[in-house]
């Protein structure tokens, strides 16, 4: 009987990933923060991930475009055209962050629930 851990974790692993990306764009964010003209990205994470769980979308393809990258609206726009704005980049990286530790606990407590299960 083999084990198939894409079905095992369930959403945790396509989330996991998704949650990656969406680190690497808002460090991007930061680290450009005085880049004049740079326009801050983001990702859509609930529509991103509806879109990896929909089986006709055939999961989750981060590198072939899968994810849709949007551009963050300032809520206070600067006179060089950037829109990064540091305390709501700052916020978004902390709030991700801590999601992501949140679906990496997931994905342990399922795997150490495996292997208990396989040690009997």
């Amino acid at each position: 009987m083999a084990i198939h851990f894409d079905k095992a974790l369930g959403l945790h692993a396509d989330a996991l990933k998704l949650r990656g990306d969406r680190t690497k764009l808002l460090a991007s964010n930061l680290a450009n923060e005085t880049t004049p003209g740079y326009q801050a990205r983001d990702i859509d994470f609930a529509s991103s991930l509806a879109g990896a769980l929909d089986a006709a979308a055939g999961g989750l393809s981060l590198e072939t475009g899968g994810t849709e990258t949007l551009y963050r609206v300032p809520n206070h726009p600067a006179q060089d055209g950037n829109t990064v704005e540091l305390g709501v980049e700052q916020a978004a990286f902390s709030q991700n962050v801590s999601d992501f530790q949140t679906s990496l606990a997931f994905i342990n407590m399922k795997l150490r629930g495996l292997k208990q299960a396989i040690e009997g």
